[in-house]
């Protein structure tokens, strides 16, 4: 009988701690889950940093990314150049991707960053490109082109 009440109090005590945690995580706000914009809905520096990252990934983006979170003059680019990747300016696969500080211009409405691909091989090697993504924070972000010149050349 001892074992049967013991029972019973500790199911009641884990269903109250999970009901609990439904209904602080209902009650929290929809911002904990939403970009954060700057006061004039555009996206930051720190936001358009950790969309590239995870764009980019370690080793390019996905397919899902190419489809899902390319501006469609990016994807037409990237159609008119077969055998060449218009998003990672290469051929292959990279070792290690980085992303850069990142800029943005309001006035222009985008923001920037340099990419570093980093390649196997002896000696490994290096390449960089610029990355840019709109800053309007109405839309969902997105990369918008790939400058693969030199950065800061």
């Amino acid at each position: 009988m001892l074992r049967l009440l013991r029972s019973s109090v500790v199911t009641a005590g884990c269903t109250a701690a999970l009901g609990l945690g439904l209904v602080l995580a209902a009650g929290a706000p929809a911002s904990a889950h939403t970009p954060r914009t700057d006061p004039n809905g555009r996206y930051t520096a720190e936001e358009i940093h950790h969309f590239l990252e995870g764009f980019y990934g370690n080793h390019g983006p996905r397919p899902w990314e190419r489809e899902h979170l390319v501006s469609d003059q990016l994807k037409e680019k990237a159609d008119q150049n077969p055998g060449y990747d218009v998003l990672l300016c290469a051929q292959n696969t990279p070792k290690r991707i980085d992303v850069g500080e990142v800029t943005t211009a309001q006035s222009a409405r985008v923001g920037w960053a340099t990419v570093t691909t980093h390649w196997r091989g002896r000696p490994a090697t290096t390449s960089s490109f610029t990355a840019y993504v709109d800053l309007d924070g109405s839309r969902p972000m997105r990369l918008l082109d790939v400058d693969c010149g030199t950065p800061g050349g």
